[in-house]
């Protein structure tokens, strides 16, 4: 009974985030080598703010209404770049990069350019596409997994490069097919 009691006593000294939360592997979410249900790990943090502060993220003044910013305690590396400076925006998490231009890294990650004018880039690729069943409505969906590059004027001299994590329904004249596995699927370059 002993030797049962010490390593149920580690476990109950672990903070509850230790025990409850899954780790966040937030290189591979950035660099789209995830899938959605790994994205909606981040929704509390998103919400919440202290969350973010216990993985280490430094919540930054909103600089852009429609992203949440963030600063690393400890920078990481994406796309062969360090970075220490992130930020969520509905489906989307991205690194902001020290690169003024945005064209070499789409380039180089073999994107395709979706706008390219008065100083706006926007660059992307659907690296997933697949059919899924949602798993509380049992409802046809399908699942797709975009890696994007752009700039924004909000800041200048920042390369924003990550992922979108997205589940839609099919268009009405599409019936997915879930049960085949069907699935396009596109490694990152």
């Amino acid at each position: 009974m002993k030797n049962l009691f010490f390593p149920l006593a580690l476990l109950a000294a672990l903070p509850a985030t230790a025990r409850a939360e899954p780790a966040i592997d937030l290189p591979a979410l950035i660099e789209c080598r995830q899938s959605v249900s790994e994205f909606t790990a981040l929704a509390p943090i998103a919400a919440d703010p202290l969350k973010a502060v216990a993985l280490g993220w430094r919540p930054l003044p909103q600089g852009n209404l429609f992203m949440n910013e963030y600063v690393l305690n400890e920078p990481i590396s994406v796309f062969g770049r360090r970075a220490d400076h992130i930020a969520m925006a509905g489906a989307s998490i991205v690194a902001l990069l020290d690169l003024p231009d945005p064209h070499p890294l789409a380039d180089e990650l073999k994107l395709e350019t979706g706008y390219d004018a008065d100083g706006k880039f926007m660059a992307g690729r659907e690296l997933v596409s697949r059919d899924v069943v949602d798993a509380e409505t049992g409802e046809p969906m399908i699942e797709s997994v975009i890696l994007s590059v752009s700039n924004v004027k909000s800041h200048p001299g920042k390369t924003l490069a990550g992922c979108t994590y997205s589940l839609d329904l099919p268009a009405e004249d599409e019936a997915p097919d879930a049960a085949s596995g069907a699935a396009k699927a596109t490694p990152p370059a």
